[in-house]
């Protein structure tokens, strides 16, 4: 694939103005039945986007397209297992490989709805399981907004960091933004890669070193973030360089629901609708992690007193570092994605935590996005998010393991954050568009 792959690319790179439909159709292809795993679509996606963020496309336009083929390629893998049902067994590839086929139906069987958002980024089941959703009979309306909710996180994860690289290798940045960026970049590399390691293979402390991993890399940035203004400044430049107004309106959409009043209405309500279903130790654990990473990220803010970006028309007069947006969503969604992990298998569990961070991540880049805060900060919220996530666990994990909350409560407590994000919203918009404006 290697000699096809640099053609490809090298094609591109002389014709840019086919490359809008090079990103629709990589991604439609990556998420297509049976064509998804035999095209090395990720590679190619990757390369079609760095040149994407080379100057050729804008950050909106990349994540539109690969949305939008996304979703056709659930779309006809969909219909398609539809119309054949069990004769899709005899189709050209399934023939020679019923493997691929009978992985994905025993994944959608065992998880159904959860299935279709959780394998989107497992990339043997990605392209097979809308045919498989089609296939049993899934009722098109349900499978159509489960499929936009996994396309919109796919989008985010698959994409940006293609586009991002392509635009920070075209921009004139600081000296030493690579050596700054490599060191952040590789030390949670590490600390990721080993942590599934550890709990891949069910190491007893597999919590007890998250929580010093992420405990490690927070206490460098607190003691290493002066030495890393050239990152900072150089990430700003090229967030601010490609602002657009419809960005700009997704931005405080998100930056919204990070607001400290939303997250701690979020928390209550999600502590309290455990107890209230007697899940007295998920309602521990979750409060635990969303008060101790609050008080936290309130008592380091105000030790280090680092100023904020002069980003925004109207600066904020609170201190920077670290993100209480960032540390705030990824402590609600890590607890609800280590909730919504209890009693599955380690790698359902892992993939459970990225789809949660998914969120998170783009309410905590919609800071720097605004200018609100600097990347370090958002890394540094993270970063204790994790650390207290982890420990609260273990804690709460010291005598008997946590066990799965019944479906019935989920149907409860989704239902209820969702209804509440959308009063949020509709309350605060106008507000949040005058004061995040240019």
């Amino acid at each position: 694939m290697g000699p096809w792959l640099d053609s490809v690319t090298g094609w591109l790179t002389v014709n840019p103005q086919w490359l809008a439909a090079a990103v629709f159709i990589v991604a439609c292809v990556e998420c297509l039945a049976i064509a998804g795993l035999i095209v090395p679509g990720t590679v190619l996606l990757f390369a079609v986007t760095v040149l994407a963020g080379s100057g050729a496309l804008s950050l909106g336009e990349t994540l539109l397209l690969g949305f939008l083929g996304g979703v056709l390629g659930d779309i006809v893998s969909y219909f398609l297992g539809r119309h054949f049902h069990q004769n899709i067994r005899r189709l050209p590839g399934l023939r020679h490989h019923p493997e691929w086929m009978a992985g994905a139906e025993a994944y959608f069987q065992r998880y159904g709805i959860a299935s279709l958002l959780v394998g989107r980024f497992i990339g043997p089941l990605r392209p097979m399981l809308p045919m498989v959703a089609g296939m049993f009979d899934m009722p098109f309306p349900r499978f159509a907004v489960v499929s936009l909710l996994a396309a919109a996180g796919w989008t985010v994860a698959y994409l940006l960091p293609g586009w991002a690289t392509g635009a920070a290798i075209r921009l004139p940045l600081p000296e030493g933004f690579w050596p700054e960026a490599g060191i952040v970049a590789g030390s949670i590399a590490v600390m990721v890669g080993l942590s599934a390691t550890s709990s891949l293979r069910r190491h007893r402390k597999a919590t007890i070193f998250i929580t010093s991993m992420s405990l490690l890399i927070l206490a460098g940035l607190f003691i290493g973030y002066p030495h890393l203004t050239a990152l900072d400044q150089g990430l700003m430049a090229l967030i601010q360089e490609h602002r657009s107004p419809m960005l700009d309106e997704a931005a405080v959409v998100f930056t919204l629901i990070g607001e400290f009043r939303n997250m701690f209405m979020f928390s209550a309500l999600l502590t309290v609708l455990l107890l209230l279903t007697r899940q007295w130790r998920h309602a521990i654990f979750a409060g635990g992690t969303l008060l101790f990473t609050a008080l936290g990220n309130t008592a380091t803010k105000h030790f280090f007193a680092r100023v904020r970006p002069e980003v925004l028309s109207d600066p904020l007069t609170s201190y920077s570092m670290p993100s209480g947006h960032a540390s705030g969503s990824f402590a609600l969604f890590l607890t609800l994605a280590v909730l919504a992990g209890r009693g599955q298998p380690p790698r359902m569990r892992l993939t459970w935590l990225l789809v949660g961070c998914l969120p998170a991540l783009t309410i905590a880049l919609s800071r720097v996005y605004l200018g609100a805060h600097w990347p370090t900060d958002v890394l540094a919220g993270a970063m204790l998010a994790a650390c207290v996530c982890a420990a609260s666990l273990w804690l709460t994990q010291r005598q008997t393991s946590l066990t799965a909350i019944p479906p019935k409560i989920w149907w409860l407590v989704l239902p209820s954050l969702v209804a509440l994000f959308g009063f949020f919203v509709l309350r605060h918009m106008p507000h949040a568009m005058l004061r995040y404006a240019y």
